[in-house]
């Protein structure tokens, strides 16, 4: 069973030390295989397993420098808790 799109987007102005503290506790909860994000909006669970894609890009212009890092992995789908089993008769 494929459950909907679930969303979360938080963001807000921080220092060097509270964005290298926020990636520290993002990198600590992938190596356990559990990241919860939370602020005052609202909550998500993941559970980042097997082989997991990074992209990094980079820009520079005059006056803003920005850095992007998307994490991605698969997951697997659900099972269904009975399965059902084929039967072939030969006549």
């Amino acid at each position: 069973m494929r459950q909907g799109k679930k969303n979360f987007r938080h963001e807000s102005l921080q220092d060097k030390d509270s964005i290298q503290a926020l990636m520290k506790a993002i990198s600590q909860g992938i190596a356990k295989g559990k990241l919860t994000l939370s602020d005052e909006d609202g909550e998500m669970v993941m559970q980042p397993d097997g082989l997991l894609q990074l992209k990094v890009t980079a820009t520079q212009d005059e006056e803003r420098h920005r850095i992007n890092l998307r994490i991605t992995w698969q997951v697997e789908a659900e099972r269904p808790k009975k399965s059902k089993h084929l039967k072939v008769k030969v006549k």
